[in-house]
């Protein structure tokens, strides 16, 4: 099952970002808050480190969505009948892109929020 050749895995994860983009609600919600946060960046005209911080909340941001669907579908797959531990495994994946969601919330107001008071004062 295991494909040696090191092109075609970009091959496989390039198919993997398409199918979440069109097929996962979620995840193309991250995509529109991630482009609204670049704008924002852009305007706002934060600084190096503060964009190193806005890149790594997004694409955490981006990993967790795509683990959690992951999850969701081997879940799916090995327990097709409702069964609490797939429902907690499902729930918890969720709850890691909830808690990185609202970590990462936080961290956009702590860089944002300044530099708006700054604009507006």
């Amino acid at each position: 099952m295991k494909n040696n050749n090191f092109f075609a895995a970009f091959k496989y994860a390039l198919a993997g970002l398409i199918h979440a983009s069109k097929g996962e609600r979620n995840f193309r919600f991250h995509l529109f808050a991630a482009f609204v946060v670049v704008i924002a960046g852009t305007i706002s005209r934060v600084s190096m480190i503060e964009w190193v911080i806005l890149i790594l909340c997004i694409s955490i941001m981006f990993s967790l969505e795509l683990i959690n669907s992951a999850i969701e579908r081997v879940v799916d797959l090995a327990s097709p009948e409702i069964h609490d531990f797939a429902k907690q495994a499902k729930d918890m994946g969720a709850a890691a892109v909830l808690v990185f969601a609202c970590a990462s919330a936080i961290i956009g107001i702590l860089i944002f929020l300044p530099k708006w008071m700054e604009i507006f004062n």
